[in-house]
């Protein structure tokens, strides 16, 4: 893959391309866009992002809480130990105390005596298709949320502010889904082998063809799930002897598979440009520990927006730095893909890059596109590499027919080639819609993260005790959101994630604003003070001039 001392080496499934990648203009889908402006060899999209920092108090009270909370839990687990309490949670058999316990009681303190106690927030049963409007199974708890039960009520048209639905895709059938209907009856729902035996289909092919397509790539291969696209082929592309470098803020996948690959991991800060060419540096001059050689690989992990916390990955100043240092980049468009740029075809177009400066596309079709699987994408002996070394497709069951289909059908909409303009209607208001409701929540007050542009919206929270009561309040209001707090979370920066859409409309918006300003000011938590930056590292950097 690469040689720090310059060029491709190793098995020939990456290639750096910085040698002629900026030759020529970048077509993208017959669309030319000019990669010489201004005589820079590269175009700089402004990034404005916040990541504001809480008032003090709110973060000793929150620190507090969980200080409180643990005391309580450590008194609750001692009348569990003595039989006065009843003790609901897992514990080891009488006869086999003198085994190696299965269950380490420390382990579970957090979800025995924290989570449980708002457990009710999360898992909830959704009995409709996942559209701006959909319906809850209201269930209740006699147990404090250890056991549940369901009433038998439908909670109808509650506004869906949680599901990664951008442009509204995922929704119940319609005349528009003839052709999904059309191959569940030719071809079924399973296909019942792998891609290397008899799972390979037609279908596979159209999609595949049709992601190369969209990216402006050579080729792409599709997986069908999303999380085991990184986490399976992540492992085929470095080994030992190679160096990730990846995003602290990296997804869960992404994480596991540059663990399994067995290659050194180095964690640069998130979006730091300075912590990351450091590591570059340290690597190029350095080498690999004790012995010196040269890293066979260095690749660098990144997202192209943070599911959590809402930023978009500075591309173009990895980029510079990419090349620089002659590494290789992969950039997961899980979130991104369909929901950013002017076509919806990504970070890549958000800022105006040539598709040859990123080595390894990767992107789900979980969120924009209303189906599930990933796909790689890149260049063609890349993807021809990874048809025959991919963990997916010599042990994963190949998509089903009917979802690659969902995926040609939303693709095609989205590029236009069923001849009307409504995708990209949906890409534009769906920027809309993600402004309009990030400057209100700005306006009244509440702390949001992410960039202005990213339709993953996180409102702190900060206390565990307010994140439960945020939820179920406006549940009571039929607005359905996603809260989420520590391990997925640093401990003290719960919060909520709203997901906007395409398909909501301003009056749900609307509807959703005001039900937050009221909840704002019931639990306080309109905590905006405009100060600066918790992470000022995220812009006091250098720019980085990309290198003819």
């Amino acid at each position: 893959m690469v040689d720090p001392g310059g060029g491709a080496v190793c098995n020939g499934t990456l290639h750096n391309q910085s040698d002629h990648c900026h030759r020529k203009n970048c077509t993208r889908n017959g669309m030319v866009k000019e990669a010489q402006q201004n005589g820079n060899s590269n175009f700089y999209k402004p990034i404005v992002e916040s990541f504001e920092e809480a008032p003090l108090h709110v973060m000793v009270f929150t620190y507090l809480g969980y200080g409180i909370g643990t005391l309580f839990g450590y008194l609750r687990d001692f009348l569990r130990n003595w039989g006065l309490e009843k003790c609901n949670a897992a514990i080891e058999r009488e006869e086999q105390k003198d085994f190696v316990p299965l269950y380490q009681s420390f382990e579970n303190f957090y979800t025995r005596n924290l989570y449980m106690r708002i457990r009710d927030n999360w898992n909830r049963p959704i009995c409709s298709a996942p559209g701006p409007l959909f319906d809850v199974m209201e269930r209740v708890s006699d147990d404090y949320n250890w056991t549940f039960r369901f009433t038998g009520r439908i909670i109808k048209d509650v506004i869906n502010m949680g599901s990664y639905n951008f442009l509204g895709l995922a929704a119940k059938y319609d005349e528009s889904m003839k052709t999904v209907k059309d191959v569940l009856e030719t071809y079924g729902l399973g296909v019942g082998s792998t891609r290397h035996e008899m799972g390979t289909l037609d279908k596979h092919k159209e999609l595949e063809d049709l992601v190369a397509k969209f990216l402006n790539v050579e080729a792409a291969m599709v997986f069908g799930m999303g999380f085991a696209t990184n986490s399976m082929n992540i492992p085929a592309l470095v080994g030992k002897g190679c160096l990730i470098l990846s995003d602290e803020l990296n997804h869960a996948s992404l994480v596991l598979g540059a663990r399994l690959s067995g290659a050194t991991i180095r964690i640069f800060k998130h979006n730091n440009m300075q912590s990351l060419e450091k590591l570059l540096r340290d690597a190029v001059i350095y080498g690999q520990p004790r012995t010196r050689r040269a890293w066979k690989k260095i690749l660098i992990l990144v997202e192209g927006i943070y599911s959590m916390e809402g930023s978009i990955v500075r591309l173009s100043q990895i980029v510079a730095l990419k090349k620089k240092y002659k590494a290789y980049l992969y950039v997961d468009e899980a979130h991104s893909i369909g929901s950013v740029g002017p076509t919806g075809r990504g970070v890549m177009e958000f800022f105006a890059m040539d598709p040859r400066d990123i080595d390894v596309f990767m992107g789900t079709f979980t969120k924009s596109f209303g189906a599930s699987g990933g796909y790689i994408a890149g260049r063609k002996d890349l993807v021809d590499y990874l048809r025959a070394h991919s963990h997916s497709a010599a042990y994963a069951t190949s998509m089903s027919p009917p979802i690659a289909e969902q995926i040609i059908r939303a693709m095609k909409f989205i590029m236009g080639l069923d001849g009307t303009t409504q995708g990209l209607q949906r890409v534009q208001q769906l920027a809309e819609n993600t402004r309009y409701f990030r400057q209100r929540l700005s306006e009244m007050g509440f702390i949001i993260y992410g960039n202005e542009e990213s339709p993953v919206v996180p409102l702190l929270l900060y206390m565990p005790a307010k994140v439960a009561a945020f939820a179920r309040h406006l549940l009571k209001r039929k607005i359905g959101v996603v809260v989420v707090g520590f391990p997925a979370t640093p401990l003290a920066e719960a919060r909520a994630r709203f997901c906007v859409s395409a398909a909501h409309t301003r009056e749900m918006l609307d509807a959703v604003l005001e039900a937050l300003d009221e909840m704002g000011d019931l639990l306080h938590v309109k905590y905006s003070r405009n100060r600066k930056s918790a992470r000022p590292e995220l812009y006091d950097e250098t720019s980085f001039e990309l290198e003819d």
